[in-house]
């Protein structure tokens, strides 16, 4: 649902562009279209890409490369914000306009903005509201998906700036680790085919792909599902890892088991488990 916010990166925005990038904004596309035909929506959630028409998502983010205005809801994570602002590099006059929540942003924001741009200024508050516009490229390329070995696990990880965790293994997923493998009182995981829900950066689908379980991975994060293919390709590792809501798509008894870490976010909200595995 279209906010405050979306209405001040609209109203701080240029008025001319021959070619707009849309960051995780479904609700300007609209708006984007009264400028140029030109419009290339990238959306990490999936809810937010559902939103949109198909025919304007772009197929990976790096298509988002060359356009001349990008505007953008501003990520919590300052690593998204730092592919986000690697991806718009291209065009020599590209200006980048993010908007968000002022209770969500600070000062490290600008700069990394700064380190892909060369001026950054932010707007007047405005509903509880700000927007940075950052203008001038520097045409650095993104550094972005980055990988880490983790050898006491005896496998590596693999992270977007989007993917939650980043190239981490936090503490909740080895306690699960430990639970699955049979420590504590549990007496582990009895089951061949296995869905790891809300997949993250891969961490739970790396080892059971490293005990030989048939493992199917999803988020609704393009990020994570992204970052967990490369982990498995990195691994030499088998996973099936699939972008969408819930359990659309899996068939009944299609699995013995679901193994998943919560809790899972949507930007900067936490989602419940039952509102995204069944939609309540």
């Amino acid at each position: 649902m279209r906010d405050a916010v979306d209405d001040l990166i609209w109203d701080e925005a240029p008025k001319q562009a021959g070619a707009v990038a849309l960051l995780d904004a479904p609700f300007l596309v609209d708006d984007a279209l009264t400028l140029t035909p030109d419009v290339r929506v990238w959306c990490d959630d999936w809810r937010d890409a559902s939103a949109v028409p198909p025919e304007l998502l772009v197929e990976h983010p790096s298509d988002l490369s060359g356009v001349d205005l990008a505007l953008a809801r501003l990520p919590k994570s300052l690593g998204a914000l730092d592919e986000m602002a690697a991806l718009v590099q291209g065009a020599p006059d590209v200006t980048f306009i993010g908007g968000a929540k002022i209770r969500h942003m600070n000062r490290t924001m600008n700069e990394v903005l700064g380190r892909h741009f060369t001026a950054v200024a932010a707007s007047l508050g405005r509903s509880k509201s700000r927007v940075l516009r950052a203008w001038g490229p520097e045409g650095l390329e993104s550094d972005w998906p980055k990988v880490r070995e983790h050898p006491d696990l005896g496998f590596a990880v693999a992270a977007h700036g989007a993917t939650f965790g980043g190239t981490k293994i936090d503490g909740g997923s080895r306690l699960l680790i430990s639970a699955l493998a049979g420590g504590g009182r549990t007496g582990g995981l009895e089951a061949d085919d296995v869905l790891d829900f809300g997949c993250g950066n891969g961490t739970l689908s790396m080892w059971l792909a490293k005990q030989r379980k048939r493992v199917l991975a999803r988020d609704v994060s393009w990020s994570a599902v992204a970052a967990t293919a490369i982990a498995a390709e990195v691994n030499r590792l088998t996973v099936d890892a699939s972008w969408g809501a819930g359990l659309d798509g899996y068939a009944d008894h299609s699995v013995d088991a679901i193994v998943t870490n919560p809790p899972f976010h949507q930007g900067i909200a936490n989602t419940r488990l039952d509102r995204m595995l069944f939609g309540r």
